[in-house]
This record gives C-alpha cells, sequence and structure tokens, in this order.
C-alpha cells in the first residue's frame, strides 16, 4: 500500500514539475538565414507538437505571443516557437521599417528539425502563413490566421464581402496603437523616453519599404479549394471580419471561423485588450487537430 501511495506520489510530482517547465519563462536564441540575417526566435513547452508563432508588422515575438498569453497557453499542450521577423524586434535590421519574408520561418523550422508544425500569423504573419500554405503545404498541421484570412480575388465578391463587415472603431484601438508604437521605438534602440515623445506624434504612414515595389513579384496564388488541412482564423468585429473570410468559408474543405465581438486589430491580440476567446479558442482548435 506504500508502495502504491509512494508510486502516485512520484507520478503527481513528476506531472507538477513537467507543467512548471512548460509554465518557466520562454528560452532566447538566434541562428542565421542562408543570406546572412541573424534571426532571433523564442521557445517555450517541452513536449508536444510544434507550434510556430509569426507577428504582425512592427510587432516582435514577445509582444505579440508572450506578453498576452498566448504563447503560455499554447505550450500547456506544445512546443511553441515564435520568431522576430527580419526588420523586427531582436532580429536583423537589412531594411529598417521593412516586412518579414516567409522563406525565414522554413528555415528556421529546418534549424530546428521541425518537419511540420501547426503554424499560426497575426495580420503581416498571416500573410506569410498564407505565402507558406501556397509553396510549403507539407510543412503544414494545421494553418491558422488572426486579424487577417485569404480575400477575395474577384472584385465584386470582395465589395460584397465587405458590405457585410460592421462598420465602427474600438475606443481603445489608439490607445493600442500608441503602445505598439512605444514597443517599437524602444526595440528599435530608443530610450522609454524617446519612444513616448515619438509615439505622441501622429503615426506616420507605412514606409514604403514595408509595401510591395512596383514590379515586385506577387504574393503566389493559393489554391484554397486544395487545401486539405483544418484552417482557422479569428477576427475582431469591427477589424472586416467578413472580407478576410468569405472566400475561405466558401473553398476551404475544413474551415473555423472566431469572430471577436467589439475588437478591432491590435484589440484584437494586444495586452491587456486581448479577449481570453483569442488564446482559448487557438489552443482549442490547435488541440482537437493535433497529429
Amino acid at each position: 500500500m506504500r508502495r502504491f501511495a509512494s508510486l502516485i506520489l512520484i507520478a503527481t510530482l513528476s506531472v507538477a514539475a513537467a507543467l512548471a517547465a512548460s509554465a518557466g519563462p520562454p528560452s532566447h536564441d538566434f541562428f542565421t538565414t542562408k543570406d546572412g540575417v541573424k534571426i532571433h526566435y523564442m521557445q517555450s513547452g517541452t513536449s508536444g507538437s510544434y507550434v510556430v508563432l509569426i507577428h504582425g508588422y512592427t510587432g516582435s515575438a514577445e509582444g505579440n505571443w508572450y506578453r498576452n498569453g498566448v504563447a503560455e497557453k499554447l505550450s500547456e499542450n506544445h512546443r511553441v516557437v515564435a520568431i522576430d521577423c527580419r526588420n523586427h524586434g531582436r532580429s536583423d535590421k537589412p531594411t529598417p521599417g521593412g516586412p518579414g519574408k516567409a522563406e525565414d520561418v522554413i528555415e528556421l523550422m529546418d534549424h530546428l528539425k521541425i518537419a511540420k508544425a501547426h503554424i499560426h500569423g497575426y495580420s503581416m504573419g498571416g500573410g506569410i502563413t498564407g505565402t507558406l500554405l501556397a509553396t510549403n503545404p507539407q510543412r503544414f498541421i494545421t494553418a491558422s490566421f488572426g486579424g487577417s484570412g485569404v480575400p477575395e480575388t474577384d472584385e465584386e465578391l470582395r465589395k460584397r464581402a465587405a458590405a457585410m463587415d460592421k462598420e465602427g472603431v474600438d475606443p481603445q484601438e489608439a490607445e493600442a496603437s500608441k503602445n505598439l508604437r512605444i514597443r517599437n521605438a524602444m526595440d528599435n534602440g530608443k530610450t522609454k523616453e524617446e519612444a513616448e515623445k515619438l509615439a505622441s506624434q501622429p503615426p506616420a504612414p507605412r514606409p514604403a519599404a514595408a509595401r510591395p515595389a512596383a514590379g515586385a513579384p506577387a504574393r503566389p496564388p493559393l489554391d484554397l479549394t486544395k487545401v486539405t488541412i483544418p484552417v482557422l482564423a479569428i477576427n475582431g468585429e469591427l477589424d472586416r471580419p467578413h472580407a478576410k473570410t468569405a472566400r475561405m468559408y466558401r473553398e476551404l474543405n475544413n474551415f473555423q471561423n472566431i469572430v471577436l465581438p467589439g475588437k478591432s486589430h491590435l484589440t484584437a491580440i494586444a495586452a491587456p485588450y486581448i479577449p481570453k476567446e483569442y488564446p482559448e479558442g487557438l489552443a482549442r482548435f490547435i488541440n482537437a487537430n493535433d497529429k
């Protein structure tokens, strides 16, 4: 009887230790891409399949996933890898103000010997996820889009979808935008005081380096009818969710959609505005479709 009780105690302590490890602080590491760019990434979780997270424009792995509880929730059952895209966060910035690059995600997965993963991207990261789904579908267990989706290619269908979206702005969006600009300035070497002074000014237009240059190759075409893996979209109610997902509803074989009431582009994801349904809904989707 004592031996049985001891075994139960050992098992309980082992589970507790595993949970503590998964809830511990994330690691910070770097690797260098084939074109010589040093990329920073974060990891957490000790078991389960991999989840690769790709942040939005001017965001970072830490800000987009670790400060708001998303990575913590996913780390309960999975090994989480969050990339700082080039030109962002702690990664090299060969084109300051420029976008991330889809190929860097594949190189990171190769570096960590990740054959397949649940890949989730927010905003710019959702665009990268779509590119990867078109070019490297074999690397996905599931695909999920936050603050993004796969819009219509037909102009008339695009107008119909947009007409279904609710008008309005979350009153907390401006505050969330200011906080993001402060963090982005600090990530780019400004002191907190300098960053706050910059953020008090009107937002600057999106840098030309972040927009497709004239003559730049178009994003690779994505045939949703051939996508067989489960796909999820999470968007704020005030962030054009219908325009982003109408085509996905129509063409995907296995699609789920989450619309966050009252939330807009930044308040859907940024701490402290993010609703619990974002991390919980994403974790629920990944857990239900795990391999």
